[in-house]
């Protein structure tokens, strides 16, 4: 098993990992918004959906998979009336994969978090 981190803070503080390798899975926690270089978080929910493919990409990669692999996303979405906003960014980065996916509409951890994206990918 291997365990993956972008140095997030919120990894050591709550006692997690960004991802998990086991066999030909790969299992990405809930990428939130922010540019984990810099701990900056973007208002729009587009830009905060484009860091969260930004950071899952890369994370991936670092893994051994790419974003084709991915088979499943859950999206954790603050407000019904921004997935119009979303929708655009989530066609870009998964219109072609396709993935199973699942959208709840709930709220997260901290105010300015609008997007919460977690995916499983698959390489056999």
């Amino acid at each position: 098993m291997k365990h993956i981190s972008t140095g997030s803070p919120f990894e050591a503080k709550m006692g997690y990992s960004r991802a998990v390798v086991k066999g030909g899975w790969c299992f990405v926690s809930g990428v939130t918004g922010y540019d984990y270089t810099t701990m900056a978080m973007p208002e729009a929910i587009d830009a905060q959906a484009r860091n969260c493919f930004g950071t899952i990409a890369g994370v991936l990669a670092e893994a051994g998979f790419e974003m084709a692999d991915i088979v499943r996303v859950q999206y954790t979405v603050t407000d019904a009336a921004l997935v119009d906003h979303l929708a655009p960014v989530l066609s870009e980065a998964l219109g072609t994969i396709r993935p199973a996916a699942t959208m709840v509409i709930a709220g997260l951890i901290r105010p300015e978090m609008k997007v919460e994206i977690e995916v499983t990918a698959f390489r056999a």
